[in-house]
C-alpha cells in the first residue's frame, strides 16, 4: 500500500523524483524513486528529520500551533515534507522546475490514506 501511494505521488507530480515515508527516529517505512533520480531519498529523510524536530519545537515556542508542512528549496532540489501525526512524515523530492502545488496537493490527499494504514 505505501509503495503504491508513493509511486502515485512521485509519478503524478511533474518533476517528481522520489517519495518517502519515514518515522521520526529515521527509520524508513517505504520509499520510491525514479530510476534517474540523482538523490538518495533515504539520506534526504534522515538529514531533514533532525530539522523537523527543531521546526516543531520552534513553532510550539512561538505558540504558532503545530507544524504540518515544511518545504526546502535549493538550486538542485525542492523537498516538501508533510507531517503525519507526531511520529511519521511524508517527503517528496522534486526538481526545481517541478509542479510544487500539485505535489503539495497530492501529499495532502495521500496523508489520510497513509495514516489509516499506519
Amino acid at each position: 500500500m505505501f509503495k503504491e501511494t508513493l509511486k502515485e505521488l512521485v509519478e503524478g507530480t511533474e518533476g517528481g523524483l522520489a517519495g518517502l515515508l519515514m518515522d521520526s527516529s529515521g527509520i524508513t517505512l517505504e520509499s520510491y524513486a525514479k530510476d534517474d533520480s540523482p538523490f538518495d531519498i533515504n539520506s534526504i529523510g534522515i538529514e531533514f528529520g533532525v530539522v523537523i524536530g527543531q521546526i516543531k519545537r520552534a513553532a510550539e515556542m512561538l505558540e504558532a500551533g503545530s507544524a504540518n508542512e515544511i518545504a526546502v528549496g535549493t538550486d538542485k532540489l525542492i523537498t516538501v515534507i508533510r507531517l503525519l501525526g507526531d511520529t511519521y512524515f511524508l517527503a517528496l523530492a522534486m526538481s526545481p522546475g517541478g509542479n510544487f502545488g500539485k505535489g503539495r496537493y497530492l501529499m495532502r490527499t495521500a496523508a489520510p490514506k497513509l495514516m489509516a494504514e499506519l
